[in-house]
């Protein structure tokens, strides 16, 4: 009798055991809710769930990254968005107005309406970017941006619209100063563009095409960019951040969301968009040109009076020069300050205030930093001698304006 009962338990359980292994391999979700749920304090805690643990929706089956307080979010990887946060709050969009007047007298139409005098009125409205540069409202943008315009407005990141004066600009760096009315505004940090490397991260912040301040980013593609015709003041930051119309006069930031140069202008030979060649004023430019401009209410830039030449090598070796860098000094204007200091043509710049010259361009800005007045220790050499000149720093005279 017992080795009949032990026979049918041995099949009940084998049976059993079949059974719940079929259940646990096509039907799971049974076992699940056949599950008691943990009740009271001998209930197993649940261990903390880490921040990239996603927890299924049992309505759905979508999951989603827990978050463990209302508004807290997982720090992603590579995010600049502590840059961008620190620095959007100072960039603005420059809105400028100027009114175009036509004599009706150009139109046969209008003639036989108001004859000869009649005059027709269109209002022109444009659009820029710009930096707050300081709390007491000091605005920073490029001059091409407010150039001729009869009406400027600033519209802050908060909301506000508000009108603007031109304190003043400097076409020769393609730079302008604004003023609001305004106090406590939230100024960006500064940093300095002589620390900037080629593939350093910068991110561009504007308004593009009025639709909203954007935040673009890229890399610091090349440094010194010169011979494009801009200004006559050139040595910009080259970036591939997305700089498009509107983003003039906006803000080129670092890493970490301090201000390293002002876009000004981009490269596109067809469309008119962002091809990935983008151009910004240097910091080390922008403050120079904005502590004239709000002190003096205009900009005056070094001059020595010398028409200089790059060297080659093959100049060099025509005129059998023991060093290739340097500029030579073709010609030197008549009274002019390197003239008086006793330059000559034919000397080679090698320094200017210790501050080695490796070409024309670059020593044109160099020049052009310096305050008139104030006296420039510059080497030359001389028939294969180095000789030290004490220039006193003239006043570079505006360009003439085409008749």
């Amino acid at each position: 009798m017992i080795r009949r009962l032990w026979f049918l338990f041995a099949q009940a359980t084998t049976v059993g055991l079949g059974l719940l292994f079929v259940v646990s391999t096509l039907r799971p979700q049974w076992l699940s809710r056949l599950a008691p749920p943990a009740q009271g304090a001998a209930a197993v805690q649940k261990a903390p769930v880490a921040a990239n643990t996603s927890i299924p929706n049992r309505a759905t089956g979508v999951r989603q990254a827990s978050m463990e307080e209302p508004g807290t979010r997982a720090a992603a990887i590579g995010s600049y968005s502590d840059a961008a946060r620190l620095a959007m709050p100072s960039v603005v969009s420059v809105y400028t107005s100027k009114e175009l007047r036509r004599v009706g007298g150009e139109d046969p139409n209008l003639r036989q309406f108001f004859g000869d005098g009649g005059v027709e009125s269109q209002r022109v409205v444009s659009l820029g970017s710009g930096v707050i540069a300081s709390p007491d409202g000091y605005i920073l943008t490029n001059n091409h941006v407010v150039q001729s315009s009869d009406e400027i407005a600033v519209a802050l990141a908060d909301g506000r619209r508000v009108p603007a004066r031109l304190v003043g600009d400097d076409p020769e760096t393609d730079l302008a100063v604004l003023k609001l009315d305004l106090q406590n505004l939230p100024a960006i940090t500064f940093g300095h563009s002589e620390t900037v490397k080629v593939g350093d991260v910068v991110l561009a912040i504007g308004n593009p095409f009025d639709v909203g301040q954007t935040v673009t980013m890229g890399i610091v593609s090349a440094l010194g960019r010169t011979n494009l015709g801009l200004s006559r003041q050139e040595n910009y930051i080259q970036t591939d951040a997305a700089i498009n119309q509107g983003n003039s006069g906006g803000a080129l930031i670092d890493s970490t969301g301090l201000l390293i140069g002002i876009n000004t202008a981009i490269y596109s030979p067809r469309t008119g968009g962002s091809v990935g060649i983008g151009f910004a004023i240097p910091t080390s430019i922008v403050m120079h040109v904005m502590d004239q401009i709000v002190h003096t209410g205009r900009v005056h830039h070094g001059f020595f009076g010398i028409e200089p030449f790059d060297i080659t090598p093959e100049l060099a070796e025509a005129m059998r020069l023991k060093r290739a860098d340097g500029v030579v000094v073709n010609g030197v204007l008549r009274n002019a300050p390197a003239g008086r200091a006793g330059m000559e043509p034919g000397d080679i710049l090698l320094t200017i205030n210790g501050t080695a010259v490796s070409a024309t361009r670059t020593m044109l800005n160099q020049i052009a930093q310096l305050e008139p007045g104030s006296v420039a220790t510059v080497r030359v050499m001389r028939e294969n001698r180095e000789l030290d000149l004490n220039i006193t720093v003239g006043e570079r005279p505006p360009p003439q304006s085409p008749r």
